[in-house]
């Protein structure tokens, strides 16, 4: 009840906000209007800034700026106007004396490329490394040479609003409920995110989008919001590609190629790539040890990594067009990666007067391997009015990881020796079948109906072994085969349409109905469970003006348990340290409200927006003693569990600036407050039962800024750091950390190649520290999964220069699925 009034509250307050602007408005103004393309390719151009100045009263300004159509349209009083059109990197149209004495419409002005700036048009003519929406936020790939020889990691940590951690989780908006797409749809890689992090090829991707209250359209998964990540997909005429080399310090080898060959009938594409890269990095705990307030030892633990990957992945796509308004789509991508370790922990004890007693040296060698394949094949419908379409799609995946460990564990003390043996195998199925209709009604209106069906088995059998006596016996405490089955069918339609020429909407309505097992096999655990939900969605937007608008939305998500979330062993690098699943995990739901605006001037873009999530049933890590080592050394587990409820709100700012025609400056700054509530009550392995409140409340916030200046003799340099502030966390405090990125491109070969020089995490800080307090155990820790890292990177450009490639992009659309609708 109190969830409805606030709602009703909000909408009067925005209903109110509207009907006051609108009574400003004066209504004896005429309206100004035109479309601005581009003259060599005839395509529509987003963002142009058309400005309107009364040439007997220079106090009287006007403009806006240009939709997805290339049109605009501003109100003006009566009167003669010099007007004048911009974008940068091309020639200024500029027109005198243009007449209003009622609507005008100055028809279809084309654009050229700037030949007065030619050494720098290449740079200039590019959009912007992020784009900025009223309902996303889309960041192309292509444009950040940062990323130049990275992972799909590197890229997700450049995005605004988005967060990658030292480990690979993603967090958007500082929340880590998010759900991250490939393609617009679940894959296998979507579901294991953190190995996608390290697999992916920053080369294959060509934009991501955050949306952070998708539609009803979107599947309901993602507490915090989607993450679609789009890979490149060509769609140029002709044969036309590119080559990208890469080589860095630590072991960086990378070589990618796309190639796109397109005829009357069809389209072909495929991305190749290959990686052989060797990554360092480091943790450490180090942990003092109480018992009723006393201190009873300490322990200092440092592991050093030492991870070698080498893998390849490719992709075919073929796009046939049976008829103009059918196409018949295939795709096809296979992962294949095997790598090793050299792990060190040593571990130093010390007495409760801070006196070294002993050391304990583990070494653990491993070998790992991981195999995909993918199958997509898809049929699309066009009817004959603009955006009336069908889309029936369906994919079939598998992934296969094998890992086995080696240790050897050396106690001085005792100058004894143990042996140890973990393997870990898992096998992931995946199947998805998707049905989505549009349908434009009468002038305005749009409605969107459509099916998801998605169907995962996952098999994880990890076995932990000790040498006794020259055999090999299976520690059954430790050793586990965890079977996950989901089965999620879901319906949704969703309808929008303008009420004013100013004022549009969008309503929906999803229903999922999901299945799931959760069965540990070793220990004969059967869990079972059915549920069913509705998830509306609501979305209100206002017209300002031609260059500003304001939002509100509200949508209800999910988010289930998965993957190392559940499974109660996965990892045995440290014996009194590790991460532990809860397979008892319930999903958590969420109640998700934007307040949004954008305002677009020449050559700066502002995007703010306020939130509140309310959460039920939130996920939370925690750390607790859970009994003793064979030596008796106390056990620290981390596990995720189920908390009462959380409420997260907050607010969110990105700008896009371009103070000169050389210099770009994007920024991002997020604020929020979160207010968790409930107790846990566990039991270790001793059998003592514990309960521990979790009430807390935090402030967090973060932010980036990124900045591209471009240089005489066609060199960019780009530079971007980022700031995470201190913040509380429900046992402890998290520490603050700032890092930064930098990189250098020069395109040579007559704009045909370009060389960049990137070096990221300049000042090898980016990690991860925290302090955690228990009743039994104040502790200390820090993780790097990757140190510094320098690339020099090599792209060849063949029937593509960077001019096309822009143009392309501007027309939108390529590779991209599962796009939102836009707001009207």
């Amino acid at each position: 009840m109190k969830r409805l009034k606030t709602t009703k509250v909000l909408l009067m307050l925005f209903t109110l906000f509207i009907g006051l602007t609108a009574l400003a408005q004066n209504s004896s103004k005429s309206t100004l209007s035109g479309t601005v393309v581009e003259a060599t390719t005839n395509l529509p151009l987003e963002y142009a800034s058309v400005f309107a100045q009364n040439e007997n009263n220079a106090n009287i300004v006007s403009g806006g700026m240009t939709d997805a159509k290339g049109n605009y349209s501003f109100e003006v009083p009566n009167g003669s106007y010099y007007v004048k059109i911009e974008f940068l990197g091309f020639k200024t149209i500029e027109i005198h004396k243009v007449q209003v004495t009622g609507n005008t419409n100055l028809g279809v002005k084309k654009v050229v490329d700037d030949n007065q700036v030619l050494d720098e048009v290449m740079v200039i003519a590019e959009r912007s490394t992020v784009d900025i929406k009223l309902d996303k936020k889309v960041y192309n790939v292509g444009q950040d040479m940062i990323v130049k020889g990275g992972t799909a990691g590197d890229v997700l940590d450049n995005v605004p609003s988005v967060t990658v951690d030292s480990e690979g989780a993603v967090s958007l908006r500082g929340n880590e409920n998010v759900k991250v797409l490939i393609d617009g749809k679940p894959t296998g890689l979507a579901n294991n995110i953190q190995e996608a992090m390290r697999i992916l090829s920053a080369e294959s991707i060509d934009k991501v989008e955050v949306i952070t209250n998708p539609s009803a359209r979107y599947e309901a998964e993602g507490g915090a919001g989607i993450i679609n990540i789009i890979l490149k997909k060509g769609k140029s005429q002709g044969i036309n590609g590119n080559v990208t080399a890469t080589m860095g310090d630590p072991r960086n080898y990378n070589l990618n190629g796309n190639v796109n060959i397109r005829g009357e009938k069809f389209n072909f594409y495929t991305t190749l790539s290959y990686r052989d890269t060797k990554v360092k990095g480091y943790g450490l705990n180090n942990n003092q040890y109480l018992k009723d307030g006393e201190t009873t030892q300490y322990i200092n633990e440092y592991k050093d990594n030492n991870r070698y990957r080498q893998g390849y992945d490719g992709t075919f796509g073929l796009d046939y067009y049976l008829t103009p308004s059918l196409t018949w789509s295939n795709n096809v991508t296979v992962r294949r990666s095997n790598g090793s370790s050299n792990n060190t922990v040593d571990y130093q004890y010390y007495t409760a007067a801070n006196v070294l007693d002993y050391t304990r040296d583990r070494q653990e060698k491993g070998k790992a391997d991981y195999n995909s394949v993918e199958y997509s094949t898809s049929f699309e419908k066009k009817f004959k009015k603009d955006d009336h379409k069908l889309t029936v799609e369906a994919t079939i995946s598998e992934d296969k990881s094998n890992d086995l460990a080696n240790i050897s564990d050396i106690n001085d003390r005792t100058n004894a020796m143990r042996y140890e043996r973990t393997t870990n195998n898992d096998k992931y199925k995946n199947g998805l079948v998707k049905v989505d209709y549009t349908l434009p009604l009468g002038k305005n209106g749009h409605l969107e109906a459509g099916y998801l069906g998605t169907f995962k088995t996952t098999r994880n059998d990890f076995s932990l072994s000790n040498l006794d006596n020259h055999q090999w016996i299976t520690n059954t405490r430790v050793s586990n085969v965890l079977e996950y089955k989901e089965q999620v069918n879901a319906f949704y339609a969703q309808y929008g349409d303008k009420i004013t020429s100013k004022l549009n909407y969008m309503v929906g309505l999803r229903w999922e109905k999901s299945n799931i097992d959760v069965n540990q096999l070793a220990s004969n655990d059967y869990n079972n469970k059915k549920y069913d939900d509705f998830f509306p969605s609501l979305f209100l937007n206002y017209e300002l003006d031609e260059s500003s608008s304001v939002s509100i939305s509200y949508s209800k998500r999910i988010m289930r348990p998965r993957g190392h979330f559940l499974n109660p062993f996965s990892n045995y690098t440290s014996d009194i340290n590790f991460f532990q699943g809860n397979p008892n995990l319930d999903p958590a739901k969420t109640n998700a409200f934007d307040l949004g605006y954008l305002k677009r001037w020449s050559g700066f873009t502002l995007s703010a927006s306020a939130y509140l999530n309310k959460t039920d049933d939130t996920f939370q890590f925690v750390k607790r003693i859970a009994g003793t080592s064979i030596n008796g050394t106390p056990i620290t587990v981390s596990s995720p569990i189920n908390l009462a409820t959380e409420y997260r709100y907050g607010f969110d700012f990105t700008l896009n600036y371009s103070p000169f025609k050389w210099w770009k400056l994007n920024g991002n700054f997020n604020f929020y407050r979160s207010e968790t509530k409930g107790d846990y009550t566990f039991t270790d392995f001793d059998g003592t039962k514990t309960t521990e409140n979790f009430d807390k409340n935090t402030y967090a916030w973060f932010t980036r800024i990124t900045s591209k200046i471009s240089l005489p003799y066609k060199i960019d340099w780009q530079v971007n750091g980022m700031y995470r502030a201190p913040y509380d966390t429900a046992q402890g405090r998290s520490k603050a950390n700032l890092s930064a990125n930098t990189s250098l491109s020069k395109d040579v070969l007559k704009d045909k190649a370009t060389i960049t020089f990137n070096v990221s995490d300049i000042f090898d800080s980016r990690k991860r520290e925290s302090d955690t307090y228990l009743p039994e155990s104040i502790s200390h820790s820090e993780m790097q999964w990757r140190g510094r890292q320098i690339n020099l990177s090599f792209t060849y450009r063949f029937n593509q220069t960077k001019i096309d490639r822009n143009k392309k992009q501007k027309s939108g659309g390529e590779g991209e699925q599962g796009g939102e609708m836009e707001m009207m």
